[in-house]
């Protein structure tokens, strides 16, 4: 399709609320909206959302974000989205049979222990990177059609599709015309072979999955159909999961580069290069990005619980009105007390896995009060940051010392991040673009429109809004951090 206009429009499909922003060809901001996404909560550790509200909060902040901009002006969309999560549709409506299953969901534990059990984990983890977890989309799918009456005969049939959410906003793009997802997304469902880039039909078989309801396969780059839902015909051109949208967003294209996006959870990235590292230490070896062909891999920490554990001091303790209050609040604590909150609200994600984990406050005297119970909650993300630098750098000795670069809501919080450098021990970078994940999307469309340089050129669009340098003597991060570690060991069900 011919290249037209010089604006690029992003998508961004997130877990609490959906997102679009205008970029001019050079990625700065031009424009943004932004919805709320309802979230549904049917049994103890089941999350849900329902694909219609994701579809119409995407089509409406789209509108919004190129108001006054003609289809003709924008050269291309680029999609980003919360992965894992896995919606099942009827071809001939493009009706959903059931709310979509979000990555927190943790319906499945049991069908994964059961496999675990059974000897089968280290088959999956050679071919997919990944832990037999409820996180990954395999067992959410077999969920759905073993449990939606008439669902397995019909996947037979022909008429079903299924797909993480990136397909699913796809199809309704494109009127049904692109049934398609990227090597990101395809990465996370753990059905997906890293090493041949392809659906892999031992893991097929041993979810029983049918391979004919499954999108295609493609380039983060690539073209993924028009949409002419935006008053026009505009090309959709980069799709990416969120993580690894924001590391391009974060410009971290060279092996031992780091980010670490804090949403509702956590989730570290390490640039590894062309050829994928195998954690020993519970880490996910999954995809950077795929381009031209070409595979570059990165070990991943995946921690369930960040800006979830704000949430919860506003809605679920009511300490705080908003999350700004938050920092504040910490900095009046106590120094004498030391609180941890062990965030396991749905189970513990990197380099614990368990499942069956809940949430949990230790350290606790008469004198706590909503200053401690507010630093436990902001010290606990970097404690998990932590753990899994840990990891990394035991699985990778090419990742040497390194500097973290920072984006997410919760970077907007000096104290946090200040508190992170210090226990740390090395700088944290905030960028002046926050909105990283959705600049990595628009940068994948910019570069299929031929607006933007190859990625070992790209690096211009990265600029640095502040770096926090550690403070606090090793000793003392050292002391936090080993009573971190016993508050976490007496939180696992599995120690």
């Amino acid at each position: 399709m011919e290249v037209q206009g010089n604006k690029l429009l992003a998508l961004d499909q997130g877990t609490t609320s959906t997102r679009a922003i205008l970029f001019s060809a050079a990625l700065a901001p031009l424009a943004t909206a932004q919805q709320e996404l309802p979230q549904h909560y049917p049994a103890p550790g089941w999350v849900e959302h329902a694909p219609e509200d994701i579809l119409h909060a995407s089509l409406a902040t789209l509108r919004q974000a190129m108001a006054g901009t003609a289809p003709s002006e924008i050269a291309g969309i680029g999609l980003t989205n919360q992965r894992e999560t896995l919606v099942l549709w009827d071809r001939s409506t493009g009706r959903a049979l059931h709310r979509a299953i979000v990555w927190q969901d943790r319906r499945t534990a049991e069908h994964c222990a059961a496999l675990r059990a059974s000897g089968h984990e280290a088959m999956v983890t050679a071919k997919t990177g990944l832990l037999l977890d409820p996180y990954f989309s395999a067992t959410k799918l077999a969920w759905l059609l073993d449990n939606i009456a008439g669902a397995r005969a019909m996947a037979a049939a022909g008429t079903l599709a299924a797909g993480t959410v990136d397909s699913f906003l796809l199809w309704h793009l494109t009127a049904g015309a692109t049934h398609a997802t990227d090597a990101t997304n395809a990465a996370r469902t753990m059905l997906y072979n890293i090493t041949s880039g392809d659906w892999d039909d031992d893991l097929l078989r041993l979810f029983n999955i049918p391979r004919a309801i499954l999108p295609e396969i493609r380039d983060c780059a690539a073209e993924f159909g028009t949409t002419t839902l935006l008053g026009g015909r505009i090309a959709l051109r980069g799709v990416a999961g969120d993580q690894h949208a924001a590391t391009l967003g974060q410009a971290c294209f060279a092996p031992g580069m780091l980010k670490s996006t804090y949403g509702t959870g956590c989730f570290c990235l390490l640039n590894t290069g062309p050829q994928p590292v195998f954690s020993r230490h519970r880490l996910l070896t999954t995809l950077a990005w795929q381009l031209g062909g070409k595979r570059t891999y990165a070990l991943e920490g995946a921690i369930f619980v960040a800006g979830a554990a704000v949430q919860w001091l506003r809605d679920g303790l009511g300490i705080i009105a908003n999350a700004a209050e938050a920092g504040p609040l910490a900095a009046t604590a106590d120094p004498a007390q030391q609180v941890y909150l062990v965030p396991g609200f749905v189970g513990l994600g990197a380099p614990w896995w368990d499942a069956e984990a809940r949430g949990a406050l230790y350290g606790l005297t008469r004198n706590t009060g909503r200053a401690e119970l507010a630093r436990a909650a902001l010290e606990s993300v970097a404690y998990q940051t932590k753990d899994l630098l840990d990891a990394m750098r035991a699985d990778w000795p090419g990742m040497g010392e390194t500097v973290l670069r920072v984006d997410g809501g919760m970077t907007a919080s000096d104290y946090t991040m200040q508190f992170l450098a210090d226990l740390l021990g090395a700088p944290v970078d905030r960028p002046t673009i926050m909105e990283t994940t959705a600049l990595g999307a628009a940068y994948l469309a910019g570069l299929q429109a031929g607006l933007l340089p190859e990625p070992s050129q790209a690096a211009t669009h990265w600029r640095l809004d502040r770096r926090f340098q550690p403070q606090m003597s090793r000793d003392t991060a050292e002391a936090k951090h080993a009573g971190w570690r016993n508050a976490v060991q007496r939180t696992l069900t599995t120690p």
